[in-house]
């Protein structure tokens, strides 16, 4: 059992984080427990933020991991609207950027996340450019687009992946007109491929998206500090009283790069390079969540997840670790989103080039189905869109590594379980 003494930081304040702050007390710790937020409201979960709470059909209290009262309850140390601007890994402190206090620590976890890509282009000083990564983003956004439905207003969103479909799904159910601008061919180009890609670009356009693929923004065009039009790469203006600008995140290394822990270039994915217990180059500092680049030998890689479900599971796994614990972090990647009356679940692995045929089973056309991203007939994949109770099964195929039938795999007929037995 770790020492009563000992002080256990953890710097970022999302999911991964309180998560972990909960594992440790729910694992027996009794030490400190300090978590660090440079966020003023209290550790929430990012994904009501472009769906449920983004509609105004979820209550913002419920973003949140745990009541207020849950962190002087559990003893945890909570400082918000502060940030950490040093780690000092010979003396094992970290300091408060505002005011220099050293904090002392035994085992320091960093879960700083993830920050939205900047669009670096002229105009994007106007006041009706957004993000969406914080709580604070998503009130204003909510604001935004109950505004534009209201006076028929236009929302140009430069990016076609999950945050760009949701916000587009959501600007649609307020009534505002929405244009997405996208590099690629296909929304979701590099997650789903051109097979699938083209199921998320019909459903959008069935419900009044208009797409403009292969091109990006150049400016956005404005007047008296607020938003026109927004310009791309062909010249055309499309008509915007505001813009998102939804081109990905980056992780959140610069403490952990100024402290000397190794980092992933981007090619990799970026992020703090973690080993299978989520443990840094520094063996008494880990990383989990958005930030953290970790292995992941089912698939013979290293990668970095930027989904609920990372923080969710990794937050524990590297509290558990902290704790001495013998830990294996090895999850199938998972991910879910909502768009109009479309729900997926999406899980394993399959980027472009790493598969050689796409299997649907179930009907395609009524967006009913599951697809499976196949290489020599071993599932790396696999996302069930409005077909339920499926994830384990589907999980269970992407582990077995083994080859399938492909012709039963894509018979509704054939249980999935059979095909793993």
């Amino acid at each position: 059992m770790v020492d009563a003494d000992q002080t256990f930081v953890i710097v970022g304040g999302g999911l991964a984080g309180a998560k972990a702050a909960e594992t440790l007390r729910a694992e027996g710790f009794t030490g400190r427990v300090i978590l660090i937020s440079d966020e003023r409201d209290h550790p929430y979960e990012r994904p009501p933020l472009s769906k449920g709470y983004l509609l105004g059909k979820e209550e913002r209290d419920s973003v949140f991991v745990h009541e207020p009262a849950w962190y002087a309850q559990n003893d945890i140390e909570l400082h918000l609207g502060q940030f950490v601007d040093r780690i000092d890994r010979g003396a094992k402190t970290v300091r408060f950027g505002d005011d220099g206090t050293l904090v002392r620590y035994d085992k320091l976890l960093l879960v700083t996340g993830a920050e939205p890509r900047r669009l670096d282009i002229p105009g994007t000083d106007l006041a009706g450019v957004h993000h969406l990564r914080r709580l604070a983003h998503a009130e204003r956004l909510k604001g935004v687009l109950s505004s534009l439905g209201r006076d028929n207003g236009h929302i140009v969103i430069a990016g076609a992946g999950w945050i760009g479909l949701e916000v587009a799904a959501a600007a649609r159910e307020y009534g505002a007109e929405v244009t997405v601008i996208e590099p690629a061919p296909t929304p979701l180009h590099g997650v789903l491929g051109p097979e699938l890609g083209g199921v998320f670009a019909e459903l959008h356009r069935e419900h009044g998206v208009r797409f403009h693929f292969g091109r990006q923004l150049t400016e956005i065009v404005g007047q008296d500090g607020m938003v026109l039009a927004a310009r791309t790469d062909d010249g055309e203006e499309h008509p915007a009283h505001d813009v998102l600008a939804a081109i990905g995140a980056a992780p959140r290394v610069g403490l952990a790069e100024a402290a000397g822990l190794e980092i992933a270039d981007r090619a990799h994915g970026g992020g703090i390079v973690v080993d299978e217990r989520l443990r840094t180059s520094d063996p008494d500092i880990y990383a989990a969540g958005d930030v953290a680049n970790f292995p992941l030998a089912l698939f013979d890689t290293r990668m970095r997840v930027e989904h609920w479900a990372n923080a969710l599971n990794g937050g524990p796994a590297a509290a558990r670790a902290m704790l001495g614990q013998d830990v294996t972090y090895d999850r199938v990647p998972y991910f879910f989103t909502d768009q109009y009356d479309l729900g997926m679940e999406y899980s394993g692995w399959a980027p472009a080039g790493s598969y050689d045929q796409v299997v649907i089973r179930g009907d395609a056309g009524k967006r009913e189905f599951i697809a499976f991203w196949v290489k020599e007939g071993r599932v790396l994949a696999g996302m069930n869109v409005n077909v339920w109770d499926v994830t384990e099964q589907i999980q269970k195929l992407i582990r077995a590594k083994a080859q399938v039938d492909t012709e039963a795999l894509a018979d509704p007929h054939v249980p999935l379980d059979s095909l793993t037995s």
